[in-house]
């Protein structure tokens, strides 16, 4: 199967969708629940792993979504067509604040490797596997950075960062080091290992970690300022553990239902 030639659009500024047009023919494949609207032309399909013909028959395709499973995506994609005459449009919506990277495989020598929950869309032809780094030491102490998705072809695939995005170009040597939830993509060519970042009271008081993901050019490398894990624990960390409501910042919450100045104002004067 060839891979589908097709236009986009990303629209938005903090809460980006991209908007693909397709040719009659042509398709996309989107992450399970990514979708935001479609032509009335565009025909779905639900399907095992990336919607890629597999080798194998059924075990192929097994094998494919045994993969994404592994990545902590779900076992299927869905793959949208233009079964019309004309062009028609589909949408994908980022799922939390951030931004959208365009990028064209074919420009990177047919593959690009990130973060395992960043992929959004592609077109119909892209491959969605699995990278697991080489060193063992990535496993134990990078975290997020050690099982990673593989996107190959030479189609245009969409992936999804936090917060503002950031494209570095590393020279041949040069090295940079970056808190492991941090990276969204990476060229191939960049070697990942994990650097040991110091004192035990860096990361008792100083609020980072121990290990940092140690990249090493040349290549490219894609950043993002606000890791979904990040965003997710500080929503954790301010909601109410047991129940009820709370008034961030506000004098009159934290302290019963009305808190202390409401129960003062409310005549508890006994």
């Amino acid at each position: 199967m060839g891979m589908d030639v097709v236009d986009y659009e990303i629209k938005g500024a903090e809460m980006q969708f991209v908007e693909v047009e397709l040719d009659p023919g042509e398709a996309a494949i989107g992450e399970a629940g990514s979708l935001m609207f479609m032509d009335a032309g565009i025909g779905m399909d639900a399907v095992f792993g990336d919607g890629r013909q597999q080798q194998g028959g059924f075990f192929g395709k097994l094998l494919g979504a045994g993969k994404r499973l592994i990545t902590g995506e779900s076992l299927f994609t869905t793959v949208y067509t233009n079964n019309g005459s004309g062009k028609q449009r589909v949408a994908f919506a980022a799922p939390y604040p951030g931004k959208i990277i365009a990028m064209d495989l074919k420009q990177m020598g047919g593959m690009v490797i990130c973060q395992k929950d960043s992929f959004l869309a592609a077109a119909r032809g892209v491959q969605i596997g699995i990278h697991f780094q080489q060193k063992l030491s990535v496993g134990f102490f990078g975290g997020e950075g050690f099982i990673m998705q593989k996107l190959e072809g030479d189609g245009l695939a969409f992936v999804h960062s936090g917060g503002t995005v950031v494209k570095r170009t590393l020279q041949p040597g040069q090295t940079l080091l970056v808190d492991t939830g941090c990276l969204v993509a990476h060229t191939p060519s960049v070697n990942f290992e994990i650097q040991y970042v110091g004192k035990i009271k860096t990361a008792l008081f100083g609020g980072e970690g121990l290990f940092f993901a140690k990249l090493t050019g040349p290549g490219e490398v894609w950043l993002q300022s606000l890791p979904f894990s990040r965003l997710a624990s500080r929503i954790f960390a301010a909601a109410p553990q047991q129940g009820g409501s709370r008034e961030e910042g506000s004098v009159l919450g934290g302290f019963g239902t009305g808190g202390l100045l409401g129960g003062i104002l409310g005549g508890d004067d006994e």
